[in-house]
């Protein structure tokens, strides 16, 4: 089963204001965005799992005029706040790279 790593041309992270991080996934063509909007692996419960987040903030997104499918979900630590170790939220789609679709 190929992964989103493999199957996505773009995957990222950044923060949606100091309380929430956003993902953005992109897709090359219909085919794998259809595969991915599909896929148990991209739904709220396994990305609430994933990130240690209730189920009921996670909003998954899918968007198919641009092929992309948008996550959104609280952060565990505010931006900034002492802890946190990505204040831009950059880093914080690794975990989704090997989910396979």
């Amino acid at each position: 089963m190929p992964t989103l790593a493999q199957t996505a041309t773009v995957v990222r992270s950044k923060n949606a204001g100091p309380l929430t991080l956003s993902f953005d996934l992109m897709f090359p063509d219909r085919a794998g965005f259809d595969r991915a909007a599909g896929s148990d692996a991209l739904k709220a419960a396994r990305i609430a799992a994933l990130y240690g987040v209730p189920e009921a903030q996670v909003a998954v997104i899918p968007y198919p005029v641009a092929n992309a499918i948008k996550i959104a979900l609280p952060r565990r630590i505010v931006a900034g706040s002492p802890g946190d170790r990505d204040v831009y939220g950059a880093q914080q789609h690794a975990p989704l790279l090997g989910l396979e679709l």
